[in-house]
């Protein structure tokens, strides 16, 4: 499951294990964007911060893991180079999915080298807030339509929580108390993540 997770919330995680049960999946594992080239509009989380939030939020399932894969590989993060080396690493027998919002997986044209990344795994497209699944095939178009099998829509039901509205719920001092696990919520407190540098006793 690939994200920027900045914060990781139970939106994440209810789509992951829905995922999980849904394409009996062995294992579901985290990776945080380390440079996400396509967020270069907005500051991001350091990395070390996200990563901690999302092991704070997965350490209770067994089936849940967190790679630092993306961190710690030096330069933009493209997927096409994390599915390279997950690949590597577990051999060519194994079924790849990868789950991601279905925006994200919208934009999948202007990615590093398309063509790889469905020849390399499954795409597993949530439904996000506001954002209809069927937008993917229209807007892959051609290239949605050749790799049908490849592509698996996941509704997501009652679950509209982005980590935008985290994010900007924090700095308007706003509760986001059952937004995330409460680790994660203890842990932005504590380090005053998204208060435009400023801490604040209002964080709850």
């Amino acid at each position: 499951m690939g994200g920027t997770f900045d914060p990781i919330h139970f939106g994440h995680l209810i789509a992951a294990e829905l995922a999980r049960t849904r394409f009996t999946l062995d294992l579901v594992i985290f990776v945080p964007t380390g440079d996400p080239p396509h967020k270069r509009c907005r500051p991001v989380s350091p990395a070390e911060h996200r990563y901690a939030m999302a092991v704070l939020a997965t350490a209770d399932h067994p089936l849940f893991q967190v790679s630092r894969l993306e961190m710690d590989r030096p330069g933009p993060s493209f997927s096409v180079d994390t599915l390279e080396e997950i690949r590597r690493r577990l051999g060519p027998t194994v079924d790849l999915y990868f789950i991601t919002g279905a925006d994200a997986i919208s934009d999948m044209l202007t990615w590093k080298d398309p063509q790889r990344l469905v020849d390399f795994c499954h795409w597993v497209a949530v439904s996000r807030p506001g954002y209809s699944l069927q937008d993917v095939e229209a807007k892959l178009g051609d290239f949605y339509r050749r790799h049908r099998e490849r592509f698996h829509l996941l509704e997501v039901p009652g679950i509209a929580i982005s980590s935008t509205d985290i994010r900007e719920r924090v700095r308007n001092g706003q509760s986001i108390r059952y937004f995330v696990p409460e680790a994660v919520r203890l842990y932005i407190q504590k380090y005053a993540l998204y208060q435009d540098g400023q801490i604040s006793p209002k964080v709850r």
